[in-house]
């Protein structure tokens, strides 16, 4: 008998990838916070104010603290 050639898994969904935490999720979870302690935590704002241009942070949080985001950064003037 011959081998089977092609793909055995045509036709068929591809499996879901696993959901992976944000920098903003891990952070969170080393500073061992909770959703309630966000807005009074000084060592979040510090790391939210730092990374804002370059990882996910809640808009709502941002909006909270007053921190603007620039929506440009890292982009080359045109």
């Amino acid at each position: 008998m011959s081998p089977r050639r092609g793909n055995p898994n045509w036709g068929r969904p591809m499996p879901l990838a696993p959901a992976i935490a944000t920098e903003f999720e891990v952070t969170v979870k080393r500073l061992r916070l909770m959703p309630d302690m966000y807005k009074s935590s000084q060592e979040l704002k510090r790391w939210c104010e730092f990374n804002r241009n370059r990882v996910y942070v809640p808009e709502w949080l941002l909006a909270e603290w007053g921190i603007k985001v620039e929506i440009s950064y890292g982009q080359d003037a045109v």
